[in-house]
């Protein structure tokens, strides 16, 4: 309730300000619940004081109230945004650019600025958990759940492969999932001018669906970083797996350090690291055709072919560990520091980049092999791998002159679909379900 004490001078108010009105002269002492009757009577009594205000005249008689019709947000509730209809597809980046930095550069330069004046001061960096080497006890469940759900993928797309077609290209990354390739015109392979720019399709795997992003197995992250000479005294297994053990799943195989006290840092020099332990000597070193059960490799040898009927519900469980697996990787990516080559596919889970010198990419000869690490982003750790979209797949084949009205959606999403798993909303714009596929000659005919 806004009030005005009658015959008492605005100068000499001792308020308690508990809030801020638009009238002038108002204090803030409450907001009262008012009725919509008394309504028409408020909005009079506001225009008169309103009227008595501008007058200025010293001594007010009258008691103003001010309210607000409008409900109350509660700003822990977000609205969910809707779906869009249609979506562009995920661009293709030029092999001779560097990637975009996910963190906008300047971004990084006031960060750096910051750490190096708090160097020359003399002060240690302040680091909360993960960065500072332990774990956070929060995402320990989180990661278990990831790496059961990555199980799960694999083992899925592995017993879908033997019921559904697959197709690779052999000249380039391209990959199509039905009865036989398609027809539209984009190879990009060294030997595609002689074939029209068409692909020269083979029969597929497991690993053009999930494609393999491997990274270095380390027992320190925050230990010595990997040279050029020793790199292969480390183990490599997928990049998803790496990062559910550093942040707490304890594999035999893969033993990782779980440090009591924080590392500390003064700008980018560790100045305690709790000293350096004997790394333990890789498990591949001694096993080395041994599959294990969350990498791709055998993967459809392990797994036999499902049961007919089994097939939709396996494909369900597919896909929602597939959309659990790219959450659960987003989560963990937020606290675990993951980079990435800007120049190339390589990945390294840890807070930063190995040394070792075989990075191919583009002007990989000015740098002498090194990669050029910034932050990774979920797509590099986990990719889509997104693919044509294939309405019947019994159907002819997709051609290049209809290419304008097909849609694309992820490998998994893709395979788990033709095997009868509901398809999520948030799929649906980039496969372009809404729009229809005319014949070669109508196609002339649409502006």
């Amino acid at each position: 309730m806004f009030h005005l004490v009658p015959g008492v001078s605005p100068s000499s108010w001792q308020p308690s300000y508990k809030g801020i009105c638009p009238c002038v002269g108002a204090v803030v002492c409450k907001t009262p619940q008012i009725s919509s009757r008394s309504s028409d009577k408020l909005r009079l009594k506001l225009q008169f004081g309103l009227q008595r205000l501008k007058k200025r005249e010293p001594t007010i008689s009258e008691t103003i109230f001010c309210a607000s019709q409008r409900p109350i947000q509660n700003p822990s509730i977000r609205k969910d945004k809707p779906i869009p209809q249609n979506v562009d597809f995920p661009p293709i980046l030029p092999k001779k650019k560097k990637k975009p930095f996910p963190i906008p550069f300047k971004k990084i330069q006031k960060a750096a600025r910051e750490d190096r004046k708090l160097a020359q001061m003399g002060i240690e960096k302040p680091l909360e958990p993960p960065k500072n080497g332990l774990l956070v006890p929060d995402l320990i469940p989180l990661a278990y759940e990831v790496l059961d759900a990555w199980k799960i993928l694999i083992k899925g797309v592995a017993q879908i492969l033997h019921s559904i077609p697959v197709y690779g290209c052999s000249e380039c990354s391209e990959v199509h999932v039905a009865l036989e390739g398609h027809q539209i015109k984009d190879c990009l392979g060294p030997t595609s001018r002689d074939r029209h720019s068409l692909h020269s399709w083979v029969r597929g795997s497991i690993d053009d669906i999930l494609v393999p992003i491997e990274s270095y197995h380390l027992y320190d992250p925050f230990g010595r970083r990997i040279k050029h000479e020793t790199r292969f005294d480390y183990d490599r297994i997928p990049a998803v797996v790496e990062l559910c053990i550093q942040a707490g799943v304890d594999i035999p195989e893969y033993p990782s350090r779980r440090r009591m006290k924080p590392i500390r840092m003064i700008g980018k020099k560790v100045i305690d690291r709790g000293g350096f332990l004997e790394e333990p000597k890789p498990w591949r070193l001694g096993n080395p055709s041994t599959p294990v059960d969350f990498d791709t490799y055998r993967a459809s040898e392990r797994f036999p072919p499902p049961l007919s009927e089994d097939i939709p519900r396996i494909a369900q469980e597919t896909m929602d560990a597939y959309d659990f697996v790219r959450s659960g990787v987003m989560k963990l990516m937020k606290k675990f520091t993951v980079k990435a080559c800007g120049y190339c596919s390589e990945v390294h889970v840890g807070p930063w980049g190995h040394n070792a010198k075989f990075c191919g990419a583009f002007k990989h000869q000015w740098r002498d092999g090194k990669h050029g690490w910034q932050d990774a982003i979920v797509d590099e750790v986990f990719p889509s791998n997104c693919v044509w979209h294939v309405r019947d797949p019994r159907g002819p084949p997709l051609r290049s002159a209809l290419k304008r009205f097909y849609g694309k959606a992820p490998a998994v999403v893709e395979v788990c679909m033709q095997a009868g798993a509901q398809v999520p909303d948030r799929y649906k714009p980039m496969m372009r379900l809404d729009i229809i596929v005319p014949e070669s000659d109508e196609a002339k005919l649409v502006a």
